[in-house]
């Protein structure tokens, strides 16, 4: 069975903790996919971290341990399964931050660090490890954002500015070390959503808006700058995908949501066919409930830990492997 790693209590947030089950569409399937422990993070537990890959290996840092906004940037080696922490995040250290990267660097920037939203970036170069301030995000500052990278550009949007849930997007060019603003998007206000890239599209959803989560689902081509509206999250009844504050990720031509919250961390996985526009529910993850967790995907291999569950924050890694039976052993 698993093990469940903590090591901080949030005081002030005493959030009741309850594991979500989702109803399959035939009860009488198992559900596919099974979860493996991988290396307990080396760091300090957390919530609420940025994170990005290059290659074999996933980035993470910055995040809140229940006591402290944190700065400390961590690489997690795929092949090796081992830990190696990094060249501190030079901004203010925050939560709520979105991570990508685009040809070989990575990319953390927005935020919260207790006091106010942010707006600054900083760019990581893993061969010097070392962090470079980019333009700053023009836009209204915020939290809690959406961010992507498709063809050599990044893409960020959505998100809460301290008053207001947002529903703009901008792309990011390195080359010219500029934003520009998009039209187009005619989705939800959402914070705390969630976007995968499969062959070059955007799949975009989940997220909370107006205490209410929000069930839209759009597929965005940056080619055409085009987005178009899919079916609901909770379109059929078998359905359970929306929530907020979830991990979603890429492997094989497939989308992946996993864990997030609704009314209390969940722990279910679902599997997104583009060609189908169909969700098929996986095998739940196999440590706690949780929310606000960090993931890392390859395209092959995917990754999923820390986060918190109530009170409880986390410092355990699973991967995921969708073709295998479950087996409560790993």
């Amino acid at each position: 069975m698993k093990r469940l790693y903590s090591l901080k209590l949030l005081v002030l947030l005493a959030v009741t903790s309850t594991t979500f089950t989702a109803c399959s569409s035939d009860d009488d399937d198992e559900e596919l996919g099974n979860w493996i422990d991988r290396s307990i993070f080396d760091g300090t537990p957390r919530s609420g971290s940025s994170a990005f890959t290059i290659d074999n290996i996933g980035y993470m840092g910055v995040g809140y341990d229940g006591d402290d906004y944190l700065n400390d940037f961590w690489a997690y080696d795929m092949d090796g399964n081992y830990w190696s922490q990094k060249a501190d995040f030079p901004g203010v250290a925050r939560s709520a931050g979105v991570g990508f990267q685009i040809d070989g660097k990575g990319y953390i920037g927005s935020g919260y660090d207790g006091l106010d939203e942010l707006g600054d970036f900083y760019q990581y170069n893993p061969t010097t490890n070392t962090w470079n301030a980019i333009a700053d995000f023009p836009g209204t500052h915020r939290r809690s954002a959406t961010a992507f990278s498709v063809d050599g550009y990044g893409y960020f949007g959505t998100g809460f500015d301290g008053d207001n849930d947002r529903k703009d997007f901008w792309k990011y060019d390195p080359s010219t070390d500029t934003w520009v603003e998009l039209e187009g998007y005619g989705g939800n206000k959402k914070r705390a959503a969630t976007a995968f890239v499969i062959d070059g599209i955007v799949y975009l959803g989940t997220g909370v808006s107006n205490g209410v989560y929000t069930d839209d689902f759009w597929k965005f081509n940056p080619a055409t700058n085009e987005w178009t509206k899919l079916l609901d999250l909770d379109e059929e009844d078998s359905y359970s995908v929306v929530r907020s504050n979830a991990v979603s990720f890429t492997m094989n031509g497939y989308g992946y949501v996993v864990s997030g919250e609704q009314n209390g961390a969940v722990a279910s996985a679902w599997q997104y066919n583009p060609l189908t526009d169909v969700w098929e529910e996986m095998t739940s993850f196999e440590g706690s409930s949780r929310l606000d967790a960090i993931g890392f995907s390859n395209g092959t291999r995917s990754f999923v830990g820390l986060g918190r569950t109530g009170s409880l924050y986390l410092d355990d890694l699973d991967e995921f492997f969708p073709d295998m039976e479950y087996d409560d052993e790993d």
